[in-house]
């Protein structure tokens, strides 16, 4: 690999940018993706990163192989209660980056969040600075309009490709009327998935937090949601 081709791939990676490394077999010629230059190697890349999923591919008559380098996929957790306590491991587990986000120090403190990254900034600034895209999932667990609905009202603006809310089905539609208040239209609340988690059942914390994690995933790689 050419040093500078390396360099580019490294400060895309630092920068969370996904970027595919194309090379050109046998002759070893490499291109960084995408590339108005190459328009339907561009378009392969793509599908690549979509399925996050590196091989080899014929495009215009020559065969590359693609190599994928996708940032990790995120889950912004709005609410540091027991909910997130359970959820945050599961995830880690699956390599999801973390960030739980609650301005109450009390609640989100290293103390019961260690070693995850943790936002005691209001929601709204929190989600503008953490600039959520479409590998972020995001969740609200704390039932307290004044810490869901901004960070609701900002993930609908965002791609994240993920977007969950706790609480009944009384709650959650009294929520999509506050949200409506700020200008959403209804298809960009159907984006909102609540009561949030599959319907397994679930009782306690960990089993909650199980149906939350088991619906990201589901949304993510396009499984079963019934």
């Amino acid at each position: 690999m050419r040093q500078s081709v390396l360099e580019a791939v490294q400060a895309a990676r630092l920068d969370g940018k996904p970027v595919v490394l194309a090379t050109r077999l046998p002759d070893g010629e490499q291109v960084l993706l995408p590339d108005t230059a190459y328009p339907a190697l561009s378009e392969a890349a793509g599908k690549a990163l979509g399925s996050e999923k590196s091989g080899v591919h014929e495009v215009d008559g020559a065969t590359w192989f693609l190599h994928a380098y996708n940032p990790p996929a995120r889950i912004v957790i709005v609410g540091a209660v027991h909910i997130a306590q359970a959820l945050v491991p599961l995830a880690v587990q699956l390599a999801y980056g973390i960030t739980v986000v609650d301005p109450r120090r009390s609640f989100a403190s290293e103390e019961r969040f260690p070693n995850v990254a943790i936002s005691n900034e209001w929601p709204d600034d929190a989600m503008d600075a953490l600039r959520p895209d479409s590998r972020t999932a995001i969740v609200t667990l704390t039932h307290d309009p004044k810490l869901d609905d901004p960070a609701l009202d900002r993930a609908l603006k965002s791609d994240a490709f993920y977007i969950g809310a706790l609480g009944s089905r009384k709650t959650h539609a009294k929520r999509l009327e506050r949200l409506r208040e700020l200008g959403h239209g209804d298809d960009a609340l159907a984006r909102i998935r609540g009561p949030v988690g599959l319907n397994i059942g679930a009782v306690t914390a960990p089993e909650i937090a199980l149906s939350v994690l088991a619906e990201i995933v589901a949304v993510r790689r396009g499984g079963a949601l019934a």
